[in-house]
């Protein structure tokens, strides 16, 4: 599974500047998250970042299949 908080961002028109500061993360916790770098997601930044940008966690989340 992978994120996809990059692409909602861009289908919003909003940058990761402006959710860094919605979210009020450390920005190297910030990063990891955003950039599909973390193994775990404590589920109260996950109920942030869908409430921030709109949608659920069925719209973040996205199946992969690389390494």
């Amino acid at each position: 599974m992978k994120l996809r908080i990059l692409d909602i961002l861009k289908e919003k028109g909003k940058t990761k500047y402006w959710l860094y500061n919605q979210l009020g993360l450390s920005y190297q916790n910030f990063n990891n998250i955003v950039n599909n770098k973390t193994s775990a997601i404590k589920f109260d930044n996950l109920k942030s970042i869908c409430d921030i940008l709109e949608c659920t966690p069925n719209d973040l989340f996205d199946e992969y299949y690389g390494k």
